[in-house]
């Protein structure tokens, strides 16, 4: 299946750029796999994302192909708690939800190589309030 049209904002981009380059020594693979995304992906600026597509603090309902269905928020690696449901864009699955839109379905592989499938049922912007 050939790989579905992607949005991210500006300023997410920007950040997940600067991520990515700065795993590049370290964690190539993982660095590879997110540049890649970010490089297929259409820049909007932040304004302009619209509501219905996953970005950075997005909280996102999927299916996968076996039709379990699972809420996470999409979080950086220093934000992340899988018994929280906050996966990181670092992640197989964290990377490739970034930009998708409800309705999308994408092919990705876990790290134990196997190939899965997800939809995107649901997405909320999680709007990040002051502490």
């Amino acid at each position: 299946m050939a790989k579905p049209k992607i949005v991210i904002g500006k300023t997410d981009h920007a950040k997940l750029t600067q991520l990515a380059n700065g795993l590049l020594d370290r964690r190539p693979e993982i660095a590879d796999m997110l540049l890649n995304e970010l490089e297929r992906a259409r820049v909007a600026k932040d304004d302009a994302v619209p509501a219905h597509t996953i970005r950075m603090g997005s909280m996102v309902t999927y299916q996968m192909e076996d039709g379990q269905q699972r809420t996470v928020t999409l979080v950086y690696p220093a934000d992340a708690d899988i018994e929280k449901g906050r996966i990181s864009i670092l992640t197989p699955i964290g990377t490739a939800l970034l930009g998708l839109s409800v309705d999308q379905s994408i092919d990705f592989t876990s790290n134990d190589g196997r190939k899965h499938r997800l939809t995107v049922l649901a997405v909320d912007q999680v709007v990040e309030t002051a502490a």
